[in-house]
């Protein structure tokens, strides 16, 4: 039998599920889920398989992703939900939509597109795996390990979230390093090219992000006809932490209507 995702479920009223991008978690989106819940929605903020604090496994792909959702809702008898994905969230979001329609009743994919992005994270990837956790006692020490290969404070802070205590008393990260770094492939596939969702659909992008570019919409509306892109200014990729104001609003313009 499969495990369940792990979530962290913030008030009451609407479903809606929240999918954190690569090497996140459910607590990326805390303080926005907070929000969503003071206009009556019961946000579930989950972790993806292999990130946070959901199983490890060698399986992974969008087709997998999409499953353990739908999984997740029957085990907490969620008939229907509203969805925001950001990135990988968004893929896994996008072919969710696509597989389970009836399960849906809106979709916002923040900062991605239905294309395939080539492997881009390798310097991430190999950074965390050059640092020795064996020797490292603190958050700080791990910061100036990867302060060498990763000169980005913004990314470093991101990572070093995803650090904890094992009961041996040993720091280590929740994502499951070894399976992303072999599937640094199946990260930037894309959906299928028959699939399309015809529901109400939201892509928010960032004004300084290249994820989503005018040449993308084309594509976009043939997967999700009733789609609309918004650009969210003095925003990059990680557009809702960087202007969670706009991305709140816009996004509860879309939810709410």
């Amino acid at each position: 039998m499969n495990p369940i995702l792990h979530s962290k479920i913030l008030g009451k009223g609407q479903p809606l599920c929240i999918l954190h991008g690569f090497l996140g978690m459910s607590d990326n989106w805390k303080t926005l889920g907070s929000a969503y819940t003071k206009n009556h929605f019961e946000v579930h903020l989950i972790d993806q398989r292999n990130h946070g604090k959901s199983f490890h496994s060698p399986h992974f792909n969008y087709d997998i992703l999409a499953e353990d959702l739908q999984r997740y809702l029957k085990f907490h008898q969620i008939d229907k939900t509203s969805l925001i994905g950001h990135s990988m969230g968004g893929k896994t979001a996008m072919q969710f939509a696509c597989r389970y329609p009836e399960l849906l009743d809106k979709l916002l994919v923040a900062d991605i597109a239905p294309k395939f992005y080539p492997p881009h994270h390798q310097d991430i990837i190999s950074a965390l795996n050059v640092i020795d956790l064996t020797n490292i006692t603190s958050r700080t020490a791990a910061d100036n390990q990867l302060k060498e290969y990763l000169p980005n404070s913004g990314i470093r802070q991101f990572l070093l979230k995803n650090l904890y205590w094992t009961p041996e008393k040993k720091l280590t990260f929740r994502f499951n390093l070894e399976i992303l770094s072999q599937k640094m492939e199946a990260i930037g596939e894309t959906i299928n090219g028959t699939d399309r969702f015809n529901g109400p659909t939201l892509f928010l992008r960032g004004d300084r992000s290249e994820y989503v570019t005018d040449t993308d919409i084309s594509q976009i509306k043939k997967h999700f006809p009733n789609a609309k892109v918004d650009t969210i200014t003095d925003a990059g990729h990680w557009l809702h932490a960087e202007n969670p104001r706009e991305f709140l609003l816009k996004s509860l313009a879309f939810l709410t209507t």
